[in-house]
């Protein structure tokens, strides 16, 4: 190594008898025990202590090639530990080191403790970025995977082994294509079933390699379909045959006129957007005819869910069927969006996603799982072919949604898709735009709280008016048949309440009978009403929650039984209202919930994409005289 022994040391070698002083080096005494050159001389600071120590360089590139495998074993250790340091890189590179060390992994003969210090030696050289990753053999490549391939390897030598295929797949392009023809995801599934513990190194490392076998799919996604191509046409055929159970024979009997129209109308029935000729469809790329893989593997693996969506679709109208091919084309488009299929792994991007590596073929079980999610929000959405898009753009959220939870299995994976339906996406979104930043703010807080009251004397209104209009209720009778009715309503200037019996149905006559609102002393509801306590009234709950009495004058009482939970609210809402009590129903916190909500949207529509300050303007200091104020005396 070339280290700091200048000509102005030669005298000091000289003098303590060193010969051949390049065989020498001057180390920093302290934990991180770089040694010293020319270049880097000046960055020693003034009290360091300096350490002469051999060259390790030289000595260690002797030592590695030893046939004693101890003294091998202790060199590689040493060369691991020294190769962190850059000066003794480019001295050991300077050597022809990598070199020595692609040839001895290239041999085959070390393994154990030997391999794994050889491999980590290489990653520390490596790391430095002094060689370019493009000089290695297409040996050296395999002979890596190879580690990576078997399914019982020593953790240090996979971990090592991942790392230089990571660096191989992230610094160059042309390793990148050799290194995708020695993966696969089918070898890789191994190593996270195993029972060695995956840290999380290896899991991005893993994670590249995920990314790098999923790009195997770009050459299926970028190669547009050849409408001539005979074997391509015969795929689209196939799929006709599992759909329909027809002989997709092209030379069968029958008239080229009554074959085509026979084609056309089961290639609509398909969801084709080219009826004549669907092989046109795949000819956008991407996604290809990746897209027609896809629905190939479905049609074939998962063919009673296919005959399914396709005779499913087929049976609606026009407008409401949901297209299996031209939703499976923009689906796998949109899942090659997703998963980032076709593009270099990053360092920055930390997705990774464990269930695609629990089936050989993840991708298209992927795809499978997908458009039965699409098929069903399609229904629950009530779609028609103008909300395509949108069904698209739902499907989108609930796929992404499933992933953020990491679901370790494709399994896994389904169950969670079934926890987001439609509707659930739908509350999610809303709550989602409440619990934004800009909504918990203070100054959106505040006008929350000014335009609560309004609300409230809205909706009190509302429910006086509603008792204005009346409500028809059943009687209280022991027996089974009640087809006995009263009425009650509320005096149009609230002050008076008129109830009374109605001859045999609703529309029959009223005798009304007053009952001032000033005498009303309080509501009760559920048990705690009188025809309530009485013998076997307990026993019908439905009848105990739709329950309400009013106390008047005399302790005595008017007793309700509400025609349906909706009447219940109002009316107590309303009484509630009267006597100046709080509402509190449930009907009543929902409106409060939808009004607000509207309202605040509409006085901040104007402040969409506006920073709103936390704190109000600061008033400014009184002028130092008003003469500016106009007189008008």
């Amino acid at each position: 190594m070339k280290c700091f022994f200048s000509s102005s040391l030669d005298p000091m070698a000289f003098r303590w008898s060193l010969g051949n002083h390049e065989n020498f080096a001057l180390q920093i005494a302290d934990a991180t025990n770089f040694y010293i050159t020319e270049k880097n001389r000046n960055d020693i600071k003034n009290g360091s202590i300096l350490r002469l120590t051999t060259s390790p360089s030289v000595q260690l590139h002797e030592r590695i090639q030893s046939s004693s495998m101890d003294a091998k074993l202790e060199s590689l250790k040493d060369l691991a530990n020294a190769s962190r340091d850059i000066t003794f890189a480019q001295e050991f590179i300077n050597l022809d080191g990598i070199s020595l060390l692609t040839q001895m992994v290239e041999s085959g003969t070390d393994f154990g403790d030997l391999l794994s210090f050889t491999l980590t030696a290489f990653v520390e050289l490596m790391d430095h970025g002094i060689v370019s990753w493009d000089t290695f053999s297409v040996a050296f490549i395999k002979k890596i995977a190879s580690y990576v391939n078997k399914s019982a390897m020593d953790t240090a030598v996979l971990q090592r082994s991942l790392a230089i295929l990571e660096s191989m797949v992230l610094n160059s392009q042309d390793l990148y294509h050799k290194v995708a023809q020695e993966i696969t995801i089918g070898q890789l599934i191994p190593h996270l079933q195993g029972p060695t513990p995956i840290n999380d190194e290896m899991a991005h490392q893993l994670y590249v390699l995920q990314v790098l076998t999923f790009n195997l799919l770009e050459d299926r996604m970028m190669t547009k379909m050849d409408p001539q191509d005979q074997a391509q046409r015969d795929i689209i055929f196939e799929l006709r045959r599992i759909a329909f159970d027809v002989e997709c024979d092209p030379n069968n009997s029958g008239s080229i006129e009554k074959r085509k129209s026979m084609y056309t109308r089961d290639y609509k029935k398909l969801g084709f957007i080219n009826h004549v000729n669907p092989a046109v469809d795949f000819t956008q790329i991407p996604p290809g005819m990746l897209a027609l893989d896809n629905m190939l593997y479905f049609a074939r693996h998962h063919q009673d869910a296919y005959i399914r969506i396709v005779l499913e679709n087929s049976s609606r109208e026009d407008k409401h069927e949901c297209p299996f091919g031209r939703s499976s084309i923009e689906l796998t488009k949109m899942l090659c969006e997703i998963l980032k299929v076709g593009e270099l792994p990053s360092e920055n991007c930390h997705d990774f996603h464990p269930m695609f590596f629990t089936h050989d073929r993840s991708f298209e079980e992927f795809f499978c799982i997908s458009i039965q999610l699409l098929n069903k929000t399609w229904k629950e959405m009530r779609a028609t072919s103008e909300d395509f898009n949108k069904v698209m753009q739902v499907v989108r959220e609930q796929i992404m949604r499933a992933l953020t939870l990491k679901p370790n299995s494709l399994d896994q994976f389904k169950s969670r898709l079934q926890n987001l339906s439609y509707t659930e996406i739908l509350k999610i979104r809303q709550s989602e735009r409440m619990n934004q930043e800009d909504f918990q703010s203070r100054p959106i807080l505040e006008l929350r709280e000014k335009i609560q009251p309004e609300i409230m004397e809205l909706i009190k209104q509302q429910r006086l008016n509603r008792l204005c209009d009346g409500t028809c209720f059943r009687k209280i009778s022991s027996r089974r048949r009640q087809d006995k009715f009263w009425y009650c309503r509320l005096s149009p200037n609230h002050k008076v309440l008129h109830y009374g019996d109605l001859e045999e149905s609703p529309q029959g006559e009223l005798f009304s009978l007053p009952l001032p609102v000033a005498d009303i002393k309080a509501v009760i509801t559920g048990k705690d009403c009188p025809h309530m306590k009485e013998k076997g009234a307990l026993k019908q709950n439905k009848v105990l929650e739709l329950a309400f009495s009013v106390l008047y004058e005399s302790d005595e009482y008017l007793n309700f039984i509400a025609p349906d939970k909706h009447e219940y609210c109002v009316w107590t809402d309303g009484l509630n209202a009267l006597l100046g009590k709080e509402m509190t129903s449930d009907y009543t916190k929902s409106d409060m919930d939808t009004l607000l909500s509207m309202e605040m949207k509409l006085r901040l529509l104007d402040l969409e994409n506006i920073q709103i300050p936390e704190a109000p303007p600061p008033i400014p200091k009184e002028p130092s005289n008003y003469d500016f104020v106009y007189d008008y005396c």
